[in-house]
């Protein structure tokens, strides 16, 4: 910008005669500019220089709400010419200038969207539980969500050679923007790894912008640019500022005064020499032996908090749609069992149980056969509970298919025989819910862990540094209670704020092989659990043996009335007479 004209790569441009007339120097050239202002020619132009990028589809509309041929949307994920995207994906207008971006969440996850937007106050993004479909009124970049453990990197270059990383609480956890008490959002420098300052060499050359800032996601030990800015500098560092003052004055005086570049010091006058006496100090601790210790990791193993009981329902089927149910989703395999946890699988299963059970009880029931009558009773006690709710939004119901019975059959092409199963086993699993007390429990024993774990760190554990949110890592069995008590434990843990489906989605791994270890544990398991099954129904009182107690809980003074041992085995009569009133009125149903 000069006092005779204004360079404007979005309005009244100066001509391009005149503009080489006058051959001044471009920090940032202008036409590569355009293409920031539209997502999908970003995208492109990032493939096109070999630089990573999430996987994404694009749809394009020509008008509103068009409908496309190769656009399908389900309940779990969304098809674009043949490339399905299961949910959470993300959902970017390609309008650069549009800043609404939705993530879309998984009914295993609880549902719902996450809205972002440009900062309103201390908000950065709303999550709308009820919002389930798509947009339609334009086009968009659909990609696959990246977890990244709450955090989103910021890297700002000047010249392909350097490059300043900051890392920010990222929007999709709670959507509240932390503020230091200046108001400025609080950023953490990061250090980037050798692939990632390459990337930031590429993005700075491939845009012809040397002043420039782009998002860089960190995903399972990779990175991805999932969007570039432009014209973009840091907003609260001296350090940053110095850098870039020396390297833009080497900059213009190589390209402008190179006789002058070699005989200027590299470096600002008052940053010449370093402090004296100034030493890092290390993060070890002498221990007994004179030797430095580190703390390398904190590890915690959480049991899932308070939940309602859980439900199971067993029956043999033979209906051929059950039958071939289960080898559509074990790949055609006769001896396999199925497990259907996902909303289309079990919506698939409910839309057979539908044609299976007679809507009505007819008067004749009660002279057909017993084990007949017990099985349509089954059958429709699944579907009441694959039909509660309304919609599969929960984390909490899933079957098991497993054949037990087989007949030799001709195979397709005739070339001999195959198994093809003529009975199997269905298990339907339901309960075990995550209460409202259990998500209190949870997030109030994430609160004590950081108050109590770190009571000198402040708010040293709730900052957005590598050494702690970067390294932060949540394991979760698939278990849906399990789940959502690791989110909320990382909700107090962290002090976010919101619902947990979004936390969840961004926080928390989930690992369903985490309980494979404990196949050889069965033995050790049914003992315990007969143990306490003997514990619980016998009429045994707490005995005094030799100064020791056999059940220190049925002491008196511990909580617990002096005939606890009598009313425990009423307890358990009166909680299996709960759970046959709640089979019964889903009966009725």
């Amino acid at each position: 910008t000069t006092n005779n004209y204004i360079i404007d790569p979005v309005g009244a441009m100066l001509s391009e005669c005149e503009l080489i007339k006058r051959k001044p120097f471009l920090v940032n050239e202008l036409e590569p500019q355009y293409l920031l202002h539209d997502r999908r020619k970003v995208y492109e132009h990032l493939e096109k220089y070999g630089i990573p990028v999430p996987n994404y589809a694009l749809v394009n509309r020509e008008y509103p709400y068009q409908e496309l041929d190769h656009f399908i949307e389900q309940e779990d994920f969304v098809e674009i010419h043949g490339k399905r995207f299961l949910k959470p994906f993300v959902e970017k207008p390609a309008n650069g200038d549009d800043h609404r971006i939705m993530i879309y969440y998984p009914n295993s996850a609880g549902g719902g969207m996450k809205e972002l937007f440009r900062k309103v106050g201390n908000r950065s993004s709303e999550f709308h539980p009820d919002v389930r479909r798509v947009r339609r009124e334009g086009s968009y970049i659909y990609e696959e969500f990246m977890p990244t453990g709450g955090t989103d990197v910021k890297v700002y270059t000047v010249g392909p050679g350097y490059a300043h990383a900051e890392a920010r609480k990222s929007p999709v956890v709670d959507g509240v923007v932390m503020r230091n008490p200046d108001g400025k959002e609080v950023r953490y420098p990061v250090l980037l790894t050798p692939m990632e300052k390459q990337m930031a060499r590429d993005v700075c050359n491939a845009f012809r912008q040397m002043v420039c800032g782009f998002d860089l996601l960190r995903c399972d030990g990779r990175s991805y640019v999932c969007d570039v800015n432009g014209w973009s500098f840091v907003k609260n560092s001296y350090k940053y500022y110095d850098d870039a003052a020396c390297i833009m004055r080497k900059i213009f005086l190589d390209a402008k005064a190179p006789h002058l570049s070699s005989t200027i010091p590299p470096t600002l006058p008052w940053k010449s020499k370093a402090p004296e006496g100034l030493t890092r100090q290390g993060s070890g601790i002498i221990g007994t032996f004179g030797q430095s210790e580190e703390l390398r990791c904190v590890v915690v193993v959480i049991r899932h908090g308070d939940r309602t009981p859980k439900q199971k329902v067993k029956l043999k089927v033979t209906e051929e749609k059950l039958l071939n149910l289960m080898l559509k989703y074990n790949g055609g395999k006769p001896r396999a069992e199925t497990k259907l946890k996902s909303a289309v699988q079990l919506q698939d299963l409910l839309d057979a149980t539908r044609q299976l059970v007679p809507p009505t009880r007819s008067g004749q029931e009660s002279d057909s056969d017993a084990e007949d009558l017990e099985h349509i009773e089954k059958l429709r006690q699944v579907k009441a509970v694959l039909e509660e709710g309304g919609h599969f939004s929960g984390i909490y119901r899933k079957v098991q298919l497993k054949p037990l019975k087989w007949i030799k059959v001709p195979e397709h092409n005739g070339d001999g025989e195959e198994d093809r199963p003529i009975e199997a086993l269905m298990i339907l699993k339901y309960g075990g819910v995550l209460t409202h007390a259990g998500r209190k429990q949870a997030e109030e024993l994430g609160r004590f862990f950081r108050n109590n774990i770190y009571p000198g760190e402040g708010t040293g554990l709730l900052r957005l540094h590598s050494t702690y949110r970067h390294d932060l890592k949540i394991y979760s069995s698939d278990e849906g209670r399990v789940q959502m008590s690791a989110a909320a434990f990382a909700k107090g843990l962290l002090d976010l704020e919101g619902q947990l489906t979004p936390i969840l989605v961004s926080l928390v791994s989930k690992d369903s092989s985490m309980l494979d270890g404990l196949e050889d544990a069965s033995i050790e398991m049914d003992e315990a659990k007969a143990r306490l099954h003997e514990i619980i129904i016998s009429n045994a009182k707490a005995k005094n043996t030799n100064g020791s107690v056999e059940f220190p809980w049925m002491v008196d003074g511990a909580g617990l009335p002096p005939n606890a041992s009598e009313l425990l085995p009423k307890m358990g009569v009166l909680s299996y007479g709960v759970r046959d009133l709640r089979t019964f009125i889903l009966r009725c149903n």
